[in-house]
């Protein structure tokens, strides 16, 4: 889904009425691949005074975000007095997709270049501009800018400001301005549900998803994907089953993303042999959608099966990433499969596979030992990995330590989660109540008179399996 238009070069470009040098410029733009060459083109176009030319500076700003070089063509804009609105988009949408040292980002300071210039933009300007923004205020400002202009009723601008609100969190400031637009097209509603959904609020996007339905706007593919993360993420399978009819009834192709994203939902609903089925008949699938099945065969506890879709994989020459190693690892643990768990982990940590475990792989390891009962073990791998343990590796442990009866592997790791959260008052309660377990009292005492002394209150309803789980 783009929420940015395409640009539209001036009505004359003026090709027939350029000097003979510019065509020779514009010759060396084409052929250019070096970036040392840009500074020597830069200072032929200065020299023979083309810089005001558009069609030289927008070919220029290309052959820049060809080569991956945004200062050179910085360098032309600041020397326009008056540069054509087309050549400020060009160059604002080059800073998108070239990274800058610019303490500032390079589309605010084009844009504060085009207003001191007198040069408005139109709405093919402040799309661009807000999606470069790191934070609400800039937002907000470029927001109060689109009013005075006019430019806000734009749908193109609409949708960016929708896109920025709920992107950075601001639902109430999205759900306003969605709610005044005169007309909500698939665009608006699409960037709505993925806001939600990004925002942990899936219900909040199936409830938009419907909503669009009853509007009479027809759903597309990236509605889709957005709404099957929701429904992933709240479990809805009935939602999706739907979603999955209506791809079909309407002849979709399933390509890499929609189809992906059915496995997701699928996987994470229970309906692993849905997933299956949705893989089976994709023509082109990616690592993305290798883990989506292997992660939902995990989730069902189906361990072999995972590790002979995982053997398939690297069989078909797809090459594994973190993502789908931590799938393998927890179908393991979760299947009680300690040896082949091992065997992937030694696997992983030799570089077979081109990187190294993270944490979090680290972490399905102390899962995978210490749900089959091998503490110590668990506890070895903690001692020895090469990051600091988190509340989730020592939870982790807490966990399979009580469910094993090992009270003292427990209190080691009950000691540690009060050390990384002091002011954590469950991980205290669950350390005293480890203690009267194992009939120490005056220590399990000493624990709930310093949550007292403290000032630590208990949340109501609390539990240390959700905490963990």
């Amino acid at each position: 889904m783009s929420l940015l238009p395409p640009l539209r070069p001036p009505s004359s470009s003026g090709w027939e009425e350029l000097p003979p040098a510019a065509h020779r410029i514009l010759h060396s733009l084409s052929t250019c691949t070096s970036p040392s060459h840009l500074p020597r083109i830069l200072a032929q176009i200065l020299l023979h005074r083309l810089h005001p030319n558009t069609t030289i500076a927008s070919a220029f700003v290309n052959a820049c975000l060809a080569l991956r070089r945004l200062s050179p063509a910085l360098s032309l804009f600041s020397r326009l007095r008056r540069p054509h609105v087309f050549l400020c988009n060009t160059l604002l949408r080059a800073a998108l997709l070239v990274p800058s040292s610019c303490a500032a980002p390079p589309p605010l300071l084009i844009l504060s270049h085009m207003l001191r210039s007198s040069v408005a933009p139109n709405n093919y300007t402040l799309p661009l501009v807000l999606k470069s923004l790191p934070d609400l205020p800039g937002g907000r400002m470029i927001h109060a800018f689109a009013l005075r202009s006019g430019l806000a009723s734009d749908h193109y601008v609409r949708n960016s400001l929708l896109h920025l609100y709920g992107g950075r969190g601001d639902m109430p400031s999205c759900e306003r301005l969605f709610d005044e637009m005169p007309a909500r097209e698939v665009v608006a509603w699409t960037t709505l549900i993925a806001c939600y959904t990004n925002c942990r609020r899936p219900g909040d996007a199936l409830i938009a998803f419907e909503r669009m339905q009853y509007a009479g706007v027809a759903p597309n593919r990236v509605t889709m994907v957005n709404a099957l993360g929701a429904c992933a993420a709240h479990g809805t399978l009935d939602m999706g089953v739907w979603i999955h009819d209506y791809v079909r009834s309407r002849g979709w192709e399933l390509d890499v993303v929609l189809g992906t994203s059915l496995i997701d939902m699928y996987g994470k609903c229970g309906r692993i042999d849905a997933g299956i089925g949705v893989f089976s008949s994709m023509a082109e699938r990616d690592v993305y959608t290798w883990n989506s099945l292997i992660m939902g065969l995990a989730l069902a506890k189906s361990g072999e099966e995972a590790l002979s879709w995982f053997s398939r994989m690297e069989g078909e020459g797809v090459n594994p990433n973190a993502i789908t190693l931590l799938g393998v690892l927890c179908a393991c643990s979760h299947a009680g499969l300690v040896e082949a768990g091992r065997r992937v982990f030694d696997s992983l940590l030799r570089g077979s596979y081109g990187f190294r475990p993270e944490i979090r792989h680290y972490g399905c390891m102390v899962d995978l030992l210490g749900r089959a009962g091998f503490l110590g073990a668990a506890v070895e791998l903690i001692e020895t990995m090469p990051f600091a343990p988190n509340a989730v590796i020592w939870g982790s442990l807490m966990h399979a330590s009580r469910t094993r009866g090992e009270l003292s592997f427990g209190e080691l790791a009950a000691r540690k989660l009060v050390e990384l959260e002091p002011t954590n008052v469950a991980y205290h309660v669950v350390l005293a109540n480890l203690y009267a377990e194992m009939g120490r009292w005056r220590e399990a005492e000493e624990v709930r008179r310093l949550v007292k002394e403290g000032g630590l209150r208990k949340d109501a309803g609390w539990s240390f399996a959700e905490r963990v789980g």
